[in-house]
């Protein structure tokens, strides 16, 4: 007999939202850090009630009695995630920062991640030598892993209002710069949704991209990387819908916040030529090209070995100090088994390159969907291999995988329609901006 579909649907709603409760849940009583343990608090309450109502609507669908209206949604599984697990948090974590926990060796107090310090420090920098790095051999003093800006350029962005227009409780409170980090996801969203002509986004795309403990927990206690893979998201919309020219402008300033993105350049460059041709790569190339040079040449003629040594040496490990990241994914567990080990982990490394390569070569994507897929897969290769990474760093390929979904629903919407569906690459126009 054939499943319903719907309860097949929720069946798959209720085992994800009690995973994401159990994590919570674990979290209120093992967490190292202060602010994961106010988000686990507050989450239990936000999966919690997801799973509640999730429940009910399972009962309701067994007995052949669907809910209707908006308590039959399953949406209003993810408004309670999204307000307790994610807004909530963060507006305490905010306020209870104010009492001065930065900087302290004392994880248990901290109420943001020290990235938050950092970012908003750098910019301090910026403003006053005209680089958010510093010489740490120069320091007087044993160098320390939050000496490090390990980050490009254009991260500083974020901190620019704090050290702008902060000093004041209220001041510092609305200068986070974790609400710059939420509100420059929340606009890459709704940009990207716009370029899509605003398909019906799944439920399963919301799981993944908003709901999973991974981006609520990174949203309220830190937020950069949730920033910089919604310009991610940003600018395969922006090359999936022929502007190649803005794609590479969108992709310069990624990059040129964290390096970890760079394999987009490879995926969007050939889905640009897949799909639009030789004349618009040259302007994605362009356009990546002279807006990087422009991002960090005037950082890096300022103090060219502390640039060096901030956004190349400390990420890659060899700096004067390790990078702490270390969570024990495959690629961390085989490096640690000493120099042979280090030796495996990049070599694997380097075959899953190769491998994701070829992939991408002889079935190359032509959709927006398909780029977001192999650069989902590439970034997962690359989380898991590299001796020195973080689990945190997941929440990129599953917000990708999540966005995948909504362009999928786009695309799917497109091709449905008579006369809209996708021409052939030869027939697409080749318009690069």
């Amino acid at each position: 007999m054939t499943t319903d579909p719907d309860r097949r649907r929720l069946t798959i709603d209720l085992v994800f939202y009690t995973g994401c409760l159990i994590f919570a849940v674990v979290n209120t009583a093992v967490a190292e850090f202060y602010g994961y343990r106010v988000w686990a608090n507050f989450a239990v309450a936000g999966y919690g009630l997801a799973v509640v109502h999730t429940g009910r609507l399972t009962i309701a669908a067994r007995r052949g009695k669907p809910l209707s209206g908006a308590l039959g949604s399953r949406w209003l599984g993810i408004g309670a995630i999204g307000l307790f697990a994610m807004i909530l948090p963060l507006g305490m974590l905010v306020i209870r920062r104010l009492t001065g926990v930065d900087w302290l060796v004392t994880p248990n107090s901290w109420a943001a991640q020290p990235e938050v310090w950092v970012i908003e420090r750098s910019a301090k920098l910026l403003l006053e030598n005209g680089t958010p790095y510093v010489d740490v051999t120069a320091l007087g003093r044993a160098v320390e892993v939050n000496d490090y800006t390990p980050y490009g350029p254009v991260m500083t962005v974020f901190g620019l209002p704090r050290a702008l227009f902060g000093g004041g409780p209220v001041a510092d409170a609305l200068t986070d710069a974790r609400w710059m980090f939420a509100l420059a996801a929340v606009a890459c969203v709704l940009l990207t949704l716009r370029l899509l002509k605003w398909p019906e986004i799944p439920v399963s795309a919301a799981q993944l991209a908003l709901a999973c403990p991974l981006t609520a927990l990174t949203w309220a206690v830190a937020g950069p990387d949730l920033a910089i893979v919604g310009l991610l998201v940003l600018s395969f919309a922006l090359a999936a819908t022929g502007r190649a020219i803005l794609s590479g402008l969108v992709l310069a300033l990624v990059v040129s916040a964290k390096l970890i993105v760079a394999p987009a350049i490879v995926v969007l460059g050939v889905l640009l030529i897949t799909r639009r041709g030789p004349r618009a790569l040259g302007g994605f190339a362009a356009a990546l090209v002279v807006t990087t040079l422009v991002l960090h040449v005037p950082v890096y003629l300022v103090d060219p070995k502390a640039f060096v040594e901030h956004v190349f040496r400390f990420p890659m490990g060899i700096g004067v100090i390790k990078s702490p990241a270390a969570s024990p994914l495959p690629g961390h567990l085989i490096a640690s088994l000493g120099p042979v080990g280090t030796a495996v982990s990049f070599a694997l490394l380097g075959i899953a390159a190769v491998a994701i390569l070829v992939w991408l070569l002889r079935r190359p994507p032509s959709t927006g969907s398909d780029a977001l897929l192999r650069m989902a897969v590439g970034l997962v290769a690359l989380i898991m291999l590299t001796p020195a990474t973080r689990y945190g760093y997941l929440v990129y390929p599953l917000v990708l995988l999540g966005a995948r979904l909504a362009f999928l629903a786009a695309e799917t919407r497109e091709t449905a329609v008579p006369g809209k569906g996708t021409a052939p690459p030869a027939q697409q126009s080749a318009t690069s901006s």
